[in-house]
């Protein structure tokens, strides 16, 4: 009975049935978050899921209708408030249509990436919709404790609460069961966060409850509880829609990346890792090194590796760029010669408590780099360079690239000449350790 009530609210196991990759990812979906108000894209990516989300669209909004007579009739603020609630859920499936009408649309000269871009602006519009619902929902709360009116029809108020609930119930319990049956975390959360939402409506019972005993401040108190529910939602969402408009996903995406690489033998390192939504799709480039004796067929067949176990951990996938890294950092396309930096020196290995990996200088798009590939390292390192030069120390703070904390570069290129005595200053939680290293130019190319 016990185990029955947690899962009810919430506390049970909710990912069982996870896990379809033949080994255990912690939570279910690769760490794919949700927030509430705003749909998680990979709901998305399957046909169930998006029916899920349109049966859901339509019992909130047949609940948040009925809802809508009563407020008309009685004037229970606390009652509009939970509406606006309830209709702010509903129409979170609205950017999803809009989205899924354009993306049929094959890309184009000007639009390459198609325009699944718009669902982001549609985001904007509903958060910016239930702004405005919220703050006439705090007003009317506001002035109905100012103003105090009579409230018509109490009982009637009271059974619109309860629909609010038992809507929300219904909802709850039809996403928490698709979820299960195609794996979707999100899914899941999504339900439980209907079943909190139903409580929310059960509070409008209360006010009226409390207006019948005799304490009329009980709706408008009940009313600006609510707002200040909305609101947070309206913060979250707008929150998680400006993200994904800035190309921002959920660390644990990246997370993902890194997991689905271990799946393959082959890679000697794994470079940058950037990601992006466009849509409800997602969007993956990795950069990946490979042993120097591994021959064209033998890259290709990595990247082929890659890109499947990439595709099996990740659902929302719609592309991946598996680009050839050389040793030396530089990148290449598949199937093309990557060349070292003319006169990079040698690159220096680093072992010690702190860290471990290699110290070299490589060419990048941005132009040359000192930089700290790690393969393992304590939590919150923190490195940086100091070559000693004739004219006086020069100093060089290395800083992750793009969130990667194994991938550490300058922000700006070492001084000629590349040969020099130096130092490697790596701290972390209260700890330092000074690493000293000479870098020599290769023969004939010193300065």
């Amino acid at each position: 009975m016990m185990d029955k009530i947690r899962d009810w609210f919430g506390f049970g196991p909710m990912t069982q049935g996870f896990g379809g990759h033949g080994h255990d990812h912690g939570d279910g979906d690769g760490g794919h978050g949700h927030t509430h108000g705003v749909i998680d894209p990979t709901i998305a990516t399957t046909t169930r899921g998006i029916w899920a989300i349109k049966w859901s669209f339509v019992v909130l909004a047949i609940t948040a209708a009925l809802q809508l007579v009563v407020v008309f009739l009685s004037g229970s603020v606390a009652l509009l408030a939970d509406t606006i609630h309830n209709v702010g859920d509903a129409v979170t499936a609205v950017p999803l249509w809009i989205a899924f009408m354009l993306v049929r649309r094959k890309p184009s000269k000007t639009f390459t990436y198609g325009l699944g871009r718009v669902e982001d602006l549609a985001g904007i519009v509903i958060v910016l919709i239930i702004l405005f619902s919220a703050i006439v929902a705090g007003y009317e709360a506001i002035d109905r404790l100012i103003n105090p009116r009579p409230i018509a029809f109490l009982g009637w108020v009271a059974i619109a609460g309860l629909i609010g609930f038992l809507g929300n119930e219904a909802v709850a319990v039809f996403r928490i069961r698709v979820g299960r049956e195609i794996n979707s975390a999100a899914l899941i959360a999504d339900g439980y966060h209907a079943r909190t939402d139903g409580f929310t409506s059960l509070a409008v019972v209360l006010g009226a409850i409390g207006v019948w005993l005799g304490f009329p401040l009980a709706d408008p108190i009940i009313g600006l509880l609510i707002t200040a529910a909305i609101f947070a939602i309206v913060w979250q969402s707008s929150k998680a829609v400006l993200t994904r408009m800035l190309d921002g996903v959920e660390p644990g995406i990246i997370d993902e990346i890194h997991h689905a690489a271990e799946h393959v033998s082959g890679i000697e390192r794994l470079g940058s890792v950037q990601a992006r939504w466009i849509g409800h799709r997602l969007h993956a480039d990795v950069a990946i090194s490979v042993p120097d004796a591994a021959t064209a067929k033998d890259v290709l067949g990595v990247s082929e590796a890659l890109k499947e176990e990439l595709f099996a951990h990740l659902p929302a996938l719609a592309e991946a760029n598996v680009r050839l890294e050389s040793s030396a950092g530089s990148t290449a396309k598949r199937g093309e010669t990557s060349h070292a930096h003319h006169h990079a020196p040698e690159p220096f290995k680093v072992v010690c408590e702190l860290a471990a990996g290699t110290l070299e200088i490589v060419d990048t798009p941005g132009g040359e780099r000192m930089r700290l590939t790690i393969d393992r390292h304590a939590d919150d390192l923190t490195a940086t360079v100091i070559i000693d030069r004739p004219e006086g120390p020069e100093m060089l703070r290395l800083e992750p690239v793009a969130d990667n904390h194994h991938r550490l570069e300058s922000t700006i290129a070492p001084a000629e000449p590349h040969e020099f005595q130096a130092r490697l200053i790596l701290a972390a939680k209260g700890r330092e350790q000074v690493l000293p290293f000479k870098m020599v130019e290769p023969e004939g190319h010193h300065h």
